[in-house]
């Protein structure tokens, strides 16, 4: 346990090194901007795990999103072969 000072009211409060920890006299968080930080980067980052090629819309046309979803796994499968072929390109030599 230690003492920060709130970043919305400047009084000092308890803090156990969280994020979520809240001021014990306004009750706002004290995260502040670093919190805010923190969730853009974990959103940015869970949709860079659902882009690869073609993204996918919810507004889209179900064919349409089936072609995109094929068309992400014809781009995976053909990067694995590509990496298959210069990896055994990198070992025969040795």
């Amino acid at each position: 346990m230690s003492e920060k000072r709130c970043p919305h009211c400047g009084k000092w409060t308890t803090w156990t090194q969280n994020l979520e920890d809240t001021c014990q006299h306004c009750h706002k968080s004290l995260g502040g901007r670093y919190l805010v930080e923190q969730k853009e980067r974990i959103r940015k980052d869970q949709e860079k795990k659902r882009e690869w090629i073609f993204k996918i819309n919810q507004k889209d046309h179900p064919i349409v999103s089936f072609m995109k979803k094929a068309a992400n796994l014809f781009y995976f499968v053909f990067f694995m072969i590509v990496s298959f072929i210069v990896w055994l390109i990198a070992a025969l030599p040795g």
